[in-house]
This record gives structure tokens, C-alpha cells and sequence, in this order.
């Protein structure tokens, strides 16, 4: 066997990819297991998104290879929706970048600007692709813990206590996830000032922002945010198109043609009649916003109800398209907590501690379920007593 490269030691298979393989063999068995772990819309897009992929798609001049900018088209169209929802002003032409997905671009970022030894501070709890991209490069993670206590903000005083002199980079990520917190203005103001002050640059992740609240808002809307951060964002949520792979990358032209610099060699374009599919989608009214939001809310209702059978704690007011919980005292873990409702419930929920170990004591719950699938999933719940 041909051994693997060292940048793969501190990397594992995704939690999901794996877990979705048990999962998939009990059904297989016949158990039918409710999936309420991943966060994948289960609900179209816009019929006039899938209707210009449609008719793009027959024309016979969109086949070939795409600019690896993107289609000046979408890009257009990224920056004219960054500003009517954002208000953020950026330039079609060197302030922004379409990805295939925005997962990619966390891995794109990484690589672009760390080296081995540098170091990254690290959310934890958080998205645990940051730190596996981060380990691809031979960089170092940095947790930086957040609490419930602290409404899962950065402790500002605890990195400032920290040697920040190998410190090249910081992801966070807001309205966060797991724990669905919004952010504040002055949250992001103190992001961008700690940035600036260690010439750190800070990498925002916000594919949530359109998820059950009403105030989008970006980093970047804050004064002199580019000259030390960038944004990633993603249609996958906002706009039920996880699937198709659309996102983008925000930040200074500098930043951007570096970034392309390493990309340009990893992918040659999107194919263009998504391009186009993906620009009508970023043109929806608000209307689309709260059609999609009036269904999450009902099924969030569902999950308080089903959380509150599981004896959990959690708040009320969280944002995204999951249910952050805190489970009871009595209960050993998170894994042991989640494999008990799986087996005697046919019930998968996602386990707080893959996203970092002060998530140990938590379980997250999709939204990405029927009402029916809700329904169910309580019976089962309410039986499994």
C-alpha cells in the first residue's frame, strides 16, 4: 500500500460521510431512519431559476470553458444583491469570485496564503472544514472557545492574551453554526479592529445570513473591513440550491487575484447556464426570503417540540436552519446521547462534539425535514420513553 501524503495525518473522513453509511445499512435493514442531522434544503428553488438553467442549457454556444473569473453576468449580480441586502459596495470586476460552492473556497483560501507552521485561530465549536483545510496546508489550528455564557461570541480579552505573532489567519462564522447566534454590528466591529490591529486576516463565513432572520448582515458592511478580512458567502441555503455549488468570495482585489491565482489551477470554470441560472436566483424579491422562511418556522416549532421531549435546553431565538440544544446533565455524552435516540427511536441527530469539544454536551437538529418527517420523529421520540 502506497503511503499517504503527510497532510492527510491530522485529517479523517467526514463525520457525515461516515455516519450516513451506518445509517444507510439500517435502512437497508429495514428501519427507516428520520435524518435530522444534515442541513441540506429539501425544497426546490425558484422555478424561474430552474427554468433559465433549462432553456441556457439547449443553447449549443454555452458548452464550452468559462472565464475563471466567472460570467461577468453573475458577478454583476453578486454584487448588485450584496448591496441591496447588505449594503455592501463591491466591484464586479476584481472584488469578488465565484466559487463552486463555498466549501472549496475555505480550502482555496488556505492554501492561497498559509504556510506550515503559521497558525490559525479556530472557533470552537465551529465548521469543522476550517480546520481540516487548515491542516491541509501544515498550519497549525488555534481554538478559540465560545460559550453559551458569552451568547458564543469571541472572547476578545482571552485573544488578546495569546501570542499572536505567528497568527496569520481567523475564521468565524455568523449567524453562527452550530449554535445558530446572530451577530451584532459591534460584534464585527471589534472582529475587524482586532484584524487590523495583528494583521491578521479574518475570514467570514456567512452562508446563514437569509435563514430565519430578518437583518441580514455582513462583515464587510463594517468601515475599512476589506483592508483585513474577506467573506465567503453561498447560495446553498439562501436560495435551496446546496447541490448546484454556487458561492462566492468577497474581499479586496489583492485578495482576489491571489485566491484566483491558486484556483485557476484547481478548476477550469462553472459551467454557464448554472452561472445564469444562479444570477436569476440572486434577483428574487423578498417575497422568495419569506416564502422559504414561513416553512423553516413552522418546522422549527416541530423541533422545539421534539428537543423538549428529548429533555434538552435551548433558546428560542437562534438563526439558521438548525436547533442548537443543550442536553440534560444525566446523559453521559453527545455521541452516546445521539446512538441512544438512533436505536431505539430510528432517530439520527447531529452530535455537538464534531464541530469541536465545547460542543460535547450539545446536539444540533436539522430543519431540513417535512413536517410529516417532524410528526414522526416526535412519536417515535415520545414511545422511545
Amino acid at each position: 500500500m502506497i503511503k499517504t501524503a503527510d497532510r492527510l495525518n491530522n485529517i479523517s473522513e467526514y463525520y457525515f460521510s461516515r455516519k450516513l453509511k451506518e445509517i444507510d445499512d439500517l435502512n437497508k435493514k429495514g428501519r427507516q431512519i428520520i435524518n435530522l442531522g444534515i442541513g441540506s434544503p429539501d425544497q426546490p428553488p425558484h422555478p424561474d431559476v430552474i427554468k433559465t438553467l433549462n432553456e441556457e442549457s439547449v443553447k449549443p454556444n454555452q458548452h464550452s470553458y468559462q472565464s475563471y473569473r466567472g460570467s461577468v453576468v453573475l458577478r454583476k449580480a453578486m454584487c448588485r444583491w450584496y448591496k441591496q441586502w447588505y449594503n455592501v459596495d463591491l466591484d464586479p470586476e476584481s472584488e469578488i469570485l465565484p466559487l463552486i460552492g463555498s466549501k472549496e473556497g475555505i480550502v482555496h483560501i488556505c492554501m492561497t496564503f498559509l504556510n506550515p507552521g503559521d497558525k490559525v485561530l479556530v472557533p470552537n465549536p465551529g465548521y469543522p472544514a476550517y480546520r481540516s483545510a487548515v491542516y491541509l496546508t501544515g498550519a497549525d489550528c488555534v481554538d478559540y472557545e465560545l460559550k453559551e455564557e458569552n451568547n458564543w461570541m469571541p472572547d476578545f480579552n482571552f485573544l488578546e492574551s495569546l501570542d499572536l505573532s505567528s497568527v496569520k489567519m481567523m475564521w468565524l462564522n455568523y449567524p453562527h453554526m452550530p449554535t445558530g447566534q446572530l451577530p451584532s454590528k459591534e460584534l464585527f466591529e471589534r472582529v475587524i479592529a482586532f484584524g487590523n490591529k495583528h494583521n491578521i486576516l479574518i475570514c467570514h463565513d456567512n452562508p446563514y445570513s437569509f435563514i430565519l432572520n430578518d437583518k441580514p448582515l455582513s462583515l464587510l458592511s463594517v468601515k475599512n473591513a476589506k483592508d483585513t478580512a474577506v467573506e465567503l458567502n453561498s447560495l446553498s441555503k439562501s436560495h435551496n440550491m446546496a447541490g448546484w455549488r454556487v458561492g462566492l468570495l468577497a474581499g479586496n482585489d489583492q485578495i482576489i487575484n491571489e485566491v484566483l491565482r491558486f484556483k485557476s489551477n484547481m478548476d477550469s470554470g462553472m459551467f454557464l447556464p448554472l452561472q445564469l441560472a444562479a444570477a436569476k436566483a440572486l434577483s428574487l424579491p423578498l417575497e422568495w426570503y419569506e416564502n422559504v422562511n414561513n416553512v423553516y418556522r413552522s418546522r422549527r416549532n416541530k423541533a422545539f417540540t421534539l428537543l423538549k421531549n428529548l429533555k434538552t435546553v435551548f433558546s428560542e431565538s437562534q438563526a439558521g436552519m438548525f436547533i442548537w440544544a443543550k442536553i440534560d446533565d444525566s446523559e453521559k455524552d453527545c455521541y452516546t446521547f445521539i446512538d441512544k435516540i438512533l436505536d431505539k427511536a430510528g432517530v439520527f441527530v447531529t452530535p455537538g462534539a464534531i464541530f469541536g469539544s465545547a460542543g460535547n454536551r450539545y446536539i444540533r437538529v436539522s430543519l431540513c425535514a417535512t413536517i410529516e418527517k417532524l410528526d414522526e420523529a416526535i412519536k417515535r421520540v415520545e414511545e422511545m420513553k
